[in-house]
């Protein structure tokens, strides 16, 4: 095959990749405690270095063109939303880093759980706190369901005390992870941390704002901005692509005729 169709290739997919990583940030552009995900390529080396093949005859001006593009993973950026005040007494959100910790699922090996930026909460039929948008219980310091009173005055101080009346009654866990590459997206506002991180989350340095949340870190705008740009990009690989095809039906019906 043309190798110059090879490169096009790589580029459209690296490009397609890139537009809905884009799509899915400006579709979350108005989700509470939403962070951009980043995409990111590399330059691929040439077969001989990939495969480590360097024993085989190649083209030095082949080899100096590169290989196109490739996807690397896809990593989170963890900047600082937009924080805005509300009139409820169960929103919060935090200033800093830091995670509150969800209890996802219970079985017999243990709770699943899940971190999250989305402070949302309310009480539901049980008197524990939960999330507004699916119910899952909030932990405290630990790892335990908080309850909550029928009645009573609800504040929540900058390190996550509950008080009801004035007096405490748990502490909300606000935890983080030394290396954030390690935390993943998961879903419904969640991240998931590694096993190789989940047993060694640390106090977050952070802060909690009571009756606040902590909006999208995303702007419309630059996400817009990068979807239009990916996809121009993917419409220009797949027109080299094209001019490629062309090229090489040139050759074979033109070039290659017998006279």
């Amino acid at each position: 095959m043309n190798y110059g169709m090879y490169i096009s290739a790589s580029g459209a997919l690296t490009s397609l990749y890139r537009q809905d990583v884009f799509t899915n940030n400006l579709a979350n552009a108005t989700t509470p405690g939403f962070k951009p995900s980043l995409a990111t390529a590399r330059q691929r080396d040439p077969v001989r270095a990939e495969d480590a093949l360097g024993y085989l005859p190649s083209s030095d001006l082949l080899e100096q063109l590169g290989a196109g593009v490739m996807m690397s993973p896809t990593q989170i950026s963890f900047k600082q939303g937009p924080i805005n005040g509300t009139a409820n007494d169960l929103d919060v959100a935090i200033r800093g880093d830091g995670f509150f910790v969800v209890r996802h699922e219970s079985g017999e090996e243990g709770d699943t759980l899940r971190l999250t930026r989305d402070g949302r909460w309310t009480r539901n039929d049980d008197g524990a706190l939960v999330r507004v948008t699916d119910g899952k219980a909030i932990l405290d310091d630990r790892q335990r369901p908080i309850r909550l009173p029928d009645e009573g005055k609800i504040t929540i101080d900058q390190l996550g005390t509950i008080h009801i009346d004035g007096v405490p009654i748990a502490r909300v866990a606000l935890l983080d992870a030394e290396d954030k590459s390690q935390i993943l997206p998961a879903g419904d506002g969640l991240f998931e941390a590694t096993s190789s991180v989940q047993g060694n989350l640390q106090q977050a340095t952070g802060h909690i704002l009571q009756r606040a949340i902590e909006d999208s870190a995303i702007n419309p705008i630059d996400a817009m901005m990068q979807m239009t740009a990916a996809s121009k990009a993917a419409q220009s690989n797949i027109g080299m692509i094209t001019y490629h095809d062309r090229l090489m039906e040139r050759a074979i019906n033109g070039l290659g005729r017998v006279a």
